[in-house]
């Protein structure tokens, strides 16, 4: 808990709704709670829900060293069809017939995704070029070069098949694109993917269960939602800092 001040600092767990950005949970914050010095810990894309580490006042201080924290995900994805932006918000530009894949197929290929490996990010991403997003690159029908980042992959489940979907889960490195990992199992079980659905459940030690949903936010008290901000020493604890 953090006292109930003026000028608040901490952490704000948010479990994020669909078809909001992170800048939007951000500016719903900042709005509610009438501070301006607030900042998140890992893009979501509106297709994606849960955890979203909301940093407010000195709490911003702590920004990049929970942003390089683990994260975990459970999600959904298509086999067959590829996208622009690797998810089901982006436009197809490429379907196949999915072959008749047997569970072992499937888990030998995912197994080639686990532990260190490449990754090339999106066109469509927040990741810089030049100073420039790329998806603002990539909406004026511009593809530039990107480096191959290292990522890892701690662990993964598959938690359904049922073909042409496949309900996965994965604890992953930062700077991992879940979307990018889908696509890529996609290509080497030769008929391409995209991502349907996403929900982000653990960044480092904080989980999603303990987050405030946006509806809370938008309805509750301003002192309310003071009470659920993890104060920096908390904060620290939870790190093991």
């Amino acid at each position: 808990m953090t006292s109930l001040n003026a000028n608040p600092d901490g952490v704000l767990l948010v479990d994020k709704a669909e078809g909001m950005t992170s800048h939007d949970v951000v500016a719903l914050a900042r709005r509610k709670l009438g501070t301006k010095k607030i900042g998140h810990c890992g893009t979501l894309d509106p297709i994606a829900t849960g955890l979203l580490l909301l940093t407010i006042g000195r709490g911003t201080k702590v920004q990049d060293l929970l942003m390089s924290e683990d994260k975990e995900y459970v999600g959904t994805f298509v086999l067959g069809v590829t996208t622009d932006t690797q998810d089901r918000e982006g436009v197809v530009i490429q379907e196949r017939p999915v072959p008749a894949l047997e569970e072992d197929q499937i888990r030998s290929t995912f197994e080639t995704f686990r532990g260190d490996f490449y990754q090339l990010p999106p066109m469509v991403s927040a990741k810089k070029h030049g100073g420039v997003p790329l998806y603002k690159l990539a909406r004026q029908g511009k593809t530039v070069e990107r480096e191959p980042r290292l990522v890892h992959v701690y662990r993964y489940t598959i938690d359904r098949i049922e073909l042409p979907q496949i309900d996965f889960s994965v604890l992953c490195s930062k700077g991992f694109y879940v979307r990018t990992y889908v696509h890529d199992i996609g290509e080497a079980l030769g008929c391409g993917a995209h991502l349907k659905a996403l929900r982000r459940t653990r960044s480092g030690r904080f989980e999603v269960a303990n987050a405030i949903t946006v509806d809370e936010i938008k309805q509750a008290p301003r002192e309310q939602i003071l009470q659920r901000l993890l104060s920096l020493p908390v904060v620290s604890r939870m790190r093991g800092a």
